[in-house]
């Protein structure tokens, strides 16, 4: 995995500081997408060595925070990153393996789904996670 001039500007531009460790987390990312802090770290950790796990999770609360990135989580699984965040796109996820899919909008433009009743909220964004088998745990014997 090398870093590409494009992830220092994402970073720049989500008005964070350019560091090594964050284009290393941002490439990860990249070619990784909906991967927990444990599976970034040991692709960030191959590249630099010198790398901490808490390194890789500041970064990701900084992306977060700054918009870069998205968090998701997926019930009774640990929290998973993307750097799809210019769109409100919900999630499939795999029951069986964990594997998780972008699904596009459900209806119409977000927030995509209206409730019933906003109780005064004014609704941003929904969070949709789908849940079921992959084709591939499907078609494997048991």
């Amino acid at each position: 995995m090398t870093s590409t001039p494009a992830s220092a500007e994402l970073i720049r531009h989500a008005g964070l500081r350019v560091t090594d460790s964050r284009r290393a987390v941002v490439d990860a990312l990249e070619s990784h997408p909906h991967a927990s802090a444990d599976e970034l770290f040991q692709q960030v950790s191959a590249r630099l060595p010198q790398t901490s796990l808490q390194s890789v999770y500041n970064a990701l609360a900084d992306f977060v925070a700054a918009g870069l990135a998205r968090q998701i989580e997926p019930a009774g699984r640990p929290r998973l990153y993307e750097l799809r965040v210019s769109d409100n796109h919900h999630h499939l996820v795999c029951s069986q393996c964990g594997k998780v899919e972008d699904v596009d909008c459900v209806v119409g433009a977000a927030p995509c789904l209206h409730p019933s009743e906003t109780h005064g909220f004014a609704v941003e964004a929904a969070e949709v996670t789908f849940w079921g088998v992959c084709p591939d745990c499907a078609a494997s014997p048991l």
